[in-house]
C-alpha cells in the first residue's frame, strides 16, 4: 500500500474529516512501527482531537488583552470612570424625600452645594398647577412662597450648574401630611396686635393633644419685661399660656411656635413653624360693682371715669370675676335663643358690644331700656348694659367706653349673686391662683 505522506511542499488535499473518520486514520499504523492495542490508538486519538478542539475554542474567544474574558467589565469600568470625570459639581438636596407622603407643609426647600441653581419648579401633581418660590441671591437655596396645602401631592424639578457649567438635576414626588394624620392650632392674638394687659396668649387645637408635654414644649412665649410665662391645659385641645400677674404695659411679647413635625398623639403631627410677635398697651382695668350699678375706669392706676351701668337681673346676674374683652363688635345681634334664653329677647342691632365670655356675657350698648335703669338696677339677662342711642351714634357712655378699650383689657365685675366665671369660660384664666395656674402645665 502506498502511504501518503504529507509536507509543507506536499500538502494534504484540503477536505474536511469527521471525527470518525479522523479516529480510523489514527488507527493506521506506519510500516515498520511498533504494534499497540487498538485501544490505546483509540484513546490517544481522541485525545488528541480534544485538544485539538481546545484550541480551536480558544481561539474563537479571543485573548485576555483584547478584554474578551472579562465579560466587557474593564470596558464599563472605563466608561464609568469617563462619566465621572465628567460629573457635575453641584449636589442637590430636595428636603422632602422622593415617595415621602407625610411631607411638611412649611419647611419644602432645595440646596445645593458645589454649584448654583438654575431654575426650580414645583408643582401640585393632581392639577399641575405651580406653586411660586424665589432662589435666594447666592443661588444656594430655593423656598416656595407660600406654605403648601395639606395631603396634597407634589412633584419637584431642581437644576443647577457648577462652577464649570456642568448641569445637574433631581426630581423628587411627595405628598404633604394629611389633615387626618396632623394637628393645628388657632391662637389668638394675631402677629402685631396691640392689646390690653390682660390678653393670654391661647390655642384651640383642632385635634385632641394627649402628648402635652412635647407640644408645650414646643410653644415658648416670652415677654421684654422678663415676665415669667407659665402654660396651663384646658382639657385636650385647649393651652392657655400667662404670667402671674398682668402685662406690663408697654412690654413686647414673643411667641414662637414649632411645632412642625411634633407628635402630638397617636397617628397626629404638627404642621405650624412660625413665630409672632404682639405689644401691650397702656393698662386699663375697669370694676364694675353690682351694688351700686357702677363701673369704674382706671388707666395706669388712674381713675379715668365712673360710668353707671345695668347689670343682670336678680333671676339672671352677672357673673362674678376677672374677665377679658375678646372681641368687639361695633354692632351685632344678640337672640336669646343661642343662649339658653329661649325667645325672651332678639334684638338684631346691638350697638358698642364687647364679648366677655364664651357663653354670652357682653358689655355692650342699651337704647331700648329707660335711662332711669342705669345707675340704678339690673334689668339684663346678664350681660353689662351702658346708655347708647339706636344706631350707635352719638355721645354716650357705651360709645365713649368702647373708643377707649382695646381688646384683651380687663373688666371684674363684683358684689354680684352669681358665681365666678370659669377660666376657660372666654379668656378668663386670670380667675386662677397662681399655684393651680401652674399646676395645669404639662412641661
Amino acid at each position: 500500500m502506498e502511504q501518503l505522506v504529507t509536507s509543507p511542499d506536499n500538502p494534504a488535499p484540503a477536505r474536511s474529516r469527521t471525527p470518525h473518520q479522523l479516529l480510523q486514520s489514527a488507527e493506521q499504523q506506519t510500516p515498520g512501527a511498533p504494534r499497540r492495542s487498538r485501544r490505546m490508538r483509540r484513546t490517544m486519538a481522541v485525545t488528541a482531537l480534544f485538544a485539538a478542539g481546545a484550541l480551536a475554542l480558544t481561539a474563537c474567544g479571543g485573548d485576555a488583552s483584547a478584554g474578551g474574558n472579562d465579560d466587557g467589565k474593564n470596558g464599563q469600568a472605563g466608561a464609568d470612570a469617563a462619566a465621572k470625570k465628567d460629573a457635575s459639581d453641584a449636589k442637590i438636596k430636595v428636603s422632602s424625600k422622593d415617595g415621602a407622603t407625610d411631607a411638611s407643609i412649611n419647611d419644602t426647600g432645595v440646596k445645593v452645594t458645589g454649584g448654583k441653581l438654575t431654575d426650580v419648579k414645583l408643582t401640585a401633581a393632581d392639577t399641575g398647577t405651580e406653586v411660586a418660590g424665589a432662589i435666594s441671591p447666592d443661588g444656594s437655596s430655593w423656598k416656595p412662597g407660600a406654605q403648601l396645602e395639606r395631603g396634597t401631592k407634589y412633584k419637584i424639578v431642581a437644576n443647577a450648574k457648577d462652577s464649570k457649567g456642568r448641569p445637574a438635576t433631581e426630581n423628587a414626588t411627595f405628598t404633604t401630611v394629611s389633615s387626618a394624620n396632623s394637628f393645628i392650632g388657632s391662637y389668638t392674638p394675631d402677629n402685631g396686635k396691640t392689646v390690653g394687659v390682660g390678653m393670654p396668649v391661647s390655642f384651640n387645637f383642632d385635634k385632641a393633644i394627649t402628648n402635652k408635654k412635647d407640644v408645650q414644649s414646643h410653644i415658648t412665649v416670652s415677654s421684654s419685661s422678663g415676665q415669667q410665662v407659665v402654660g396651663h391645659w384646658f382639657g385636650a385641645q385647649r393651652l392657655d399660656f400667662r404670667p402671674e400677674d398682668y402685662w406690663k404695659a408697654g412690654s413686647k411679647v414673643t411667641m414662637k411656635i414649632d411645632l412642625d413635625g411634633v407628635k402630638g398623639g397617636q397617628g397626629i403631627t404638627g404642621v405650624q413653624s412660625k413665630t409672632v410677635s404682639f405689644t401691650i398697651g397702656r393698662s386699663q382695668v375697669s370694676t364694675v360693682d353690682m351694688n351700686t350699678q357702677t363701673m369704674t375706669v382706671k388707666r395706669d392706676g388712674q381713675t379715668l371715669k365712673r360710668v353707671p351701668i345695668s347689670g343682670g337681673s336678680p333671676d339672671h346676674p352677672t357673673y362674678n370675676g376677672q374677665m377679658v374683652i375678646s372681641e368687639k363688635f361695633e354692632q351685632t345681634r344678640m337672640d336669646g335663643s343661642t343662649v339658653g334664653f329661649g325667645g325672651e329677647y332678639d334684638i338684631k342691632d346691638v350697638p358698642h358690644a364687647m364679648r366677655l365670655s364664651s357663653s354670652g356675657t357682653f358689655l355692650h350698648g342699651n337704647y331700648w331700656g329707660n335711662p332711669s335703669i342705669f345707675g340704678n338696677s339690673g334689668t339684663s339677662h346678664g350681660c353689662v348694659g351702658l346708655r347708647d342711642n339706636k344706631g350707635g351714634g352719638g355721645d354716650t357712655p357705651a360709645k365713649w367706653f368702647y373708643n377707649e378699650s382695646l381688646v384683651g383689657d380687663v373688666v371684674i365685675v363684683k358684689n354680684s349673686h352669681d358665681k365666678t366665671v370659669q377660666p376657660d369660660n372666654g379668656l378668663n384664666g386670670w380667675n386662677l391662683s397662681w399655684s393651680d395656674w401652674k399646676s395645669g402645665s404639662a412641661v
